[in-house]
């Protein structure tokens, strides 16, 4: 269980570093990524949107300065990054199993 979701957090470590790497070759804007433009940037990332779903992450954008990222393990455990104009969360459930805490926030 803990093993899955650590890979499941590092998953979403990797998306984070290749969104914000996006964003700085597209003036600071995080709109029109995709999974095969991460992969470009970080290519331990899947490449398409099917492919990434098999191995349970999720990259969403709302606006040009907010995104989400979930990495879900092989225990269906979930593990979030969400950027909101700048301020990071990191959110998971279900609480208290495997690696999230009480506090429901992975990431400190």
């Amino acid at each position: 269980e803990k093993a899955g979701d650590a890979m499941a957090e590092e998953n979403a470590h990797t998306a984070l570093v290749a969104m914000e790497t996006y964003a700085t070759e597209n003036g600071g804007s995080y709109t029109g990524v995709t999974m095969a433009k991460l992969n470009k940037i970080e290519p331990t990332l899947p490449s398409t949107e099917p492919e990434a779903g098999k191995e349970g992450i999720k990259v969403s954008t709302t606006a040009s300065n907010k995104y989400k990222i979930e990495s879900i393990s092989s225990n269906n455990h979930t593990f979030s990054i969400v950027n909101e104009a700048g301020v990071l969360t990191y959110p998971c459930s279900p609480e208290e199993a495997g690696g999230c805490p009480s506090t429901k926030v992975w990431n400190k």
